[in-house]
């Protein structure tokens, strides 16, 4: 049923979405000369996808986790975006393709073996990664990992429909803080 749905929303969403994410690209064109930035990510069962953002950082910046960015990497449109976390709408096309969900865990990198280690304990990996979930709801981000895991771990233990649906409301309606820069 929650693929079905995430089909379905990924679907309605680039589609309804498309003049926006169009406008943000060109906008991401001016800015950095190249609007989407691509990472290899850690998905399900440990797999690895591309998960596709808007590039939120100069081009030729070290691809490492958020919280251990340059913040002087980061462009003006790139810290509106990630404020907005419309930075993220690219990766409908991740759940549309089925390497994520619109609910679920993170994607991390697999550098961050500290967390890796973490959510393969709590079988975290058995689920899609997603866009949003309860530890982004709670402002909780990857500098904290045994915090994250654990967290992860719960919202799957309790992952209802309802829960789908509340997650993604709550992060329209702007809860959560997104990743942080530490400057």
């Amino acid at each position: 049923m929650i693929r079905v749905l995430d089909i379905l929303l990924s679907a309605s969403g680039l589609l309804l979405l498309s003049p926006m994410l169009l406008l943000l690209g060109l906008l991401g064109l001016f800015d950095t000369g190249s609007p989407l930035f691509c990472q290899v990510r850690v998905g399900r069962k440990q797999q690895s996808f591309i998960l596709i953002k808007f590039r939120t950082m100069r081009p030729g910046a070290v691809s490492i986790a958020t919280h251990l960015a340059d913040p002087q990497a980061i462009t003006t449109l790139g810290r509106w975006l990630r404020r907005t976390k419309l930075d993220e709408l690219p990766q409908l096309w991740n759940v549309l393709r089925g390497e994520m969900s619109l609910v679920g865990p993170r994607p991390c990198l697999f550098s961050q073996n500290k967390l890796i280690a973490e959510r393969a304990v709590r079988g975290v990996f058995a689920v899609r990664p997603g866009i949003t979930g309860l530890a982004q709801i709670k402002g909780i981000d990857m500098s904290t990992p045994e915090l994250l895991a654990q967290t992860d771990a719960e919202m799957i233990a309790s992952f209802s429909l309802r829960h789908y649906f509340r997650y993604i409301l709550l992060t329209l309606l702007g809860k959560g803080s997104g990743d942080r820069v530490v400057r």
